[in-house]
């Protein structure tokens, strides 16, 4: 695939994941319909403490409630690291307005400009960060006192109102002792919040009651295991990180870092015991080391690679989209370096879709235009309609619509 290095062509691809596609088109604008030209923003992710090493991103949700530090459109992102860059460390989150102001990058060790929306009692704050639409975020931890894997201690769920006050903090060492990344299953007034265990090698889902004053465990549960997992001197730790949840065919994806695979987890919602892995979904030389897992709005699945397994200088900090039938779509680099890529987040209605980037310490937001965004929406709520979507061989699984996905690139720039 032809790479392009600049950063525009950058944001253009990433932008067209909405379409299903990475490749680079030159877009001609409706006349009176604005245009196409993709909006992005880069914002340092570096806060007034100067914590490093952005992990986690989430997008608040459209219909989240009002009157508090964050509102629908905003963008969080937890920091792992502290301002010495040592790993574990990090205690803040910050948040990013995509129509506000940039956060002006500054040199690692140096104190920075972003928003900080939240700060931690707990250290090591993860890859688990979500919200939930009734008004709370969610965000774990693993910490360590020198920055290394071998004084790592236990970790927590912490829950975070939307004024950047802690609410409660979950704890217990089966299911919440490492948690590394998490999905949501949002109900409203019932959530299952599905968390990958990475120094276990294990998947927990936490079933809440969520009311306007907090949030109550109803029940916990392992749904997978038998993961690979260890420590590792540059990356802290390996093992089952990214989650994506489709509750249409009720399927939890994991994405296992040292197995350098996705696996598919049946009957997530309900199963009370753990499956060995799940099945096996996308295997492919492209992967290295996927961790941060997301749903395209036409139903394929992303995940960013951290390189810490099978690297290639020449395929650095790549975010790779594939089918949930398994087959490879694009992949699209987003540094020069390796080590880049880590958390992801994708909100389809309105699309935006953020990257965080490890080596400057930034996150990237993209959006399409209004418009735009009014086209793509009906395109993909006729593509993602479950009596739309064509039966694989895989069993259960629902392949990419090719046809429809293409219509709607090529629609959405008329």
């Amino acid at each position: 695939m032809q790479r392009k290095t600049l950063l525009v062509s950058i944001a253009f691809r990433a932008l067209l994941l909405a379409c299903g596609a990475f490749t680079a088109t030159v877009a001609r604008a409706d006349d009176g319909q604005g245009t196409f030209a993709p909006h992005f923003i880069v914002s340092s992710t570096i806060p007034a403490n100067g914590d490093l090493n952005p992990y986690g991103v989430a997008i608040v949700p459209e219909g989240f409630p009002s009157g508090g530090k964050i509102a629908a459109g905003d963008v969080l992102v937890s920091n792992f690291n502290n301002s010495s860059n040592l790993q574990g460390t990090g205690v803040t989150i910050i948040k990013l307005t995509p129509t506000g102001r940039v956060a002006p990058s500054v040199s690692p060790g140096q104190n920075g400009n972003a928003t900080t929306f939240f700060t931690s009692n707990l250290s090591g704050l993860t890859t688990a960060l979500g919200i939930l639409q009734r008004g709370f975020v969610l965000v774990g931890n693993l910490p360590s006192t020198d920055g290394t894997f071998n004084t790592h201690g236990p970790g927590a769920l912490q829950v975070v109102d939307r004024n950047g006050n802690l609410v409660k903090t979950l704890m217990d060492p089966k299911f919440l002792g490492s948690p590394w990344d998490l999905t949501i299953n949002d109900g409203g007034a019932h959530a299952q919040v599905f968390v990958s265990n990475v120094v276990k090698g294990t998947v927990a889902r936490i079933d809440l009651a969520v009311a306007s004053g907090g949030v109550a465990v109803l029940s916990q549960n392992e749904v997978a295991d038998g993961y690979a997992h260890r420590g590792d001197p540059a990356a802290f730790v390996l093992g089952p990180t990214g989650l994506a949840y489709d509750k249409y065919a009720d399927i939890l994806y994991v994405a296992s870092t040292l197995d350098n695979a996705i696996y598919a987890v049946p009957a997530a919602s309900t199963r009370t015991s753990p499956v060995d892995k799940g099945n096996l979904v996308f295997s492919d030389p492209h992967l290295r080391g996927p961790l941060g897992l997301a749903f395209t709005p036409i139903g394929n699945l992303v995940t960013a690679n951290g390189d810490a397994v099978n690297p290639d200088p020449t395929h650095p900090s790549e975010i790779v989209e594939f089918t949930r039938g398994g087959k490879f779509v694009s992949e699209s680099n987003i540094d020069a370096s390796e080590g880049g890529a880590f958390g992801i987040a994708i909100q389809p209605f309105p699309f935006n879709f953020a990257a965080v980037d490890d080596v400057p310490n930034t996150i990237t937001v993209f959006n399409h235009p209004l418009r735009v965004r009014r086209r793509l929406r009906r395109k993909v709520i006729t593509t993602l309609s479950p009596r739309f979507r064509r039966p694989s061989k895989t069993g259960g699984q629902f392949a990419r619509p090719s046809s429809l996905a293409c219509f709607c690139a090529s629609a959405s720039m008329r």
